[in-house]
């Protein structure tokens, strides 16, 4: 079975209302849905994290993968990134991201050929109820949505998921310039949901050192059961680990680093930006050796979504719920998208590969809205951390 074509296209993926974080408000992502044909009509579907990634595809890494086999990956791998060591060095980690969501479509194509689910590829499930954790933040307005604008209707809006989808996982963005806005956040929805909840935070790197130790106390007797990017390097994350005994996590994937300064506790991640879901299924075998958890970020379409709950069906070691913003997506460009957690959990599909298909029209839409709009917010490269401003507590 050989590639015929490869097709990257770049895609605007809106939120309903724009949340708000430490850069302002960001109203959606802008990814890249890859396509992989072979001469005999199967199409393998990958994602990667950035519009950028469609140019890298086009251009370099398709002409290289045209006319190969596409069960060879391993193959495949060795000419679009020939010097692992190298392109993991250099800022830009496009390429290698761009390398990633091809990777994904060839284990799709697998699964299709061969008529099994990618966990069946992968070991089989030792779960297929998959859980997440459902996003609560400070949100503008959108076109068909009005957002939450106080701490209060942010509270409101977590305790009408939790009456009308059984959610108990929440995830938000701790990242306000006073903090003490966030702050009021969490302690009404501990008010009105009670301590049987779990409450993680995201602070996107948004404080300084000093501001993060003025946090801790009142972080802990929230009960947060993490603490996501609290600062802005993972140097100073060891220095507040020694006053705060909340985990914490960081998109940053140097492992050797958390290792040597024993933290964060968790890395959260993507397949695109490990290079594929083969080097993923690797870097967690690593966090599962060092006891680091790992746990999958949100802001991907249905695609990469998808990949998501397949690793998560085969790999027992990602203990904690994944991240998610399905119930803010507008659209989605999978049939029957975005995917809607119940009870915290989102089942894994069961069709061949990553078993879901895209829905055409939803497709052409989102791809319009990018070059009629231009992309969303840049994606930020966790390789170079330390690149947030700092906000003073005030």
């Amino acid at each position: 079975m050989k590639i015929r074509r490869i097709t990257a296209t770049p895609i605007n993926l809106n939120l309903e209302a724009p949340y708000v974080w430490v850069f302002g408000e960001l109203d959606g992502f802008s990814p890249t849905i890859v396509e992989v044909e072979t001469d005999d009509g199967l199409v393998g579907l990958g994602e990667a994290p950035s519009a950028a990634a469609a140019a890298i595809i086009a251009e370099v890494l398709a002409p290289r993968l045209i006319g190969r086999d596409a069960f060879d990956i391993a193959g495949a791998e060795s000419v679009c990134l020939p010097f692992w060591t190298g392109v993991q060095s250099i800022n830009d980690r496009n390429r290698i991201m761009a390398f990633g969501a091809i990777e994904m479509a060839l284990w799709d194509l697998r699964g299709k050929a061969w008529n099994q689910p990618l966990y069946q590829l992968l070991g089989g499930a030792v779960r297929k109820e998959i859980p997440f954790t459902d996003y609560f933040s400070l949100r503008g307005n959108g076109n068909n949505k009005v957002g939450e604008k106080t701490p209060e209707e942010v509270a409101d809006y977590c305790v009408e998921l939790h009456e009308t989808c059984g959610t108990t996982f929440f995830e938000g963005k701790f990242s306000t310039e006073d903090p003490r806005i966030s702050l009021r956040m969490l302690e009404l929805i501990r008010k009105k949901l009670g301590d049987n909840v779990m409450l993680r935070i995201d602070s996107n790197q948004a404080y300084s050192l000093a501001t993060a130790r003025q946090l801790v106390r009142a972080l802990e007797e929230l009960n947060v059961r993490n603490w996501e990017d609290p600062v802005g390097t993972i140097e100073e994350m060891r220095e507040l680990r020694r006053h705060c005994s909340i985990p914490f996590s960081t998109h940053n994937m140097d492992i050797a680093r958390a290792i040597d300064l024993r933290v964060p506790d968790a890395i959260v991640g993507n397949p695109a930006v490990h290079g594929g879901i083969g080097r993923l299924v690797r870097f967690i075998g690593a966090c599962e050796h060092a006891a680091i958890d790992f746990w999958c970020y949100s802001g991907d379409s249905g695609v990469g979504s998808a990949a998501y709950l397949h690793l998560c069906a085969a790999l027992s070691w990602i203990r904690e719920p994944n991240q998610s913003l399905f119930r803010m997506q507008a659209t989605d460009v999978i049939e029957g998208g975005p995917f809607s957690p119940r009870n915290n959990v989102v089942s894994v599909p069961e069709g061949p590969g990553l078993g879901v298909a895209l829905a055409r029209d939803k497709l052409a839409n989102c791809h319009r809205d990018y070059v009629e709009r231009g992309p969303k917010n840049k994606y930020h490269d966790p390789a170079r951390p330390g690149t947030y401003r700092r906000l003073p507590l005030n």
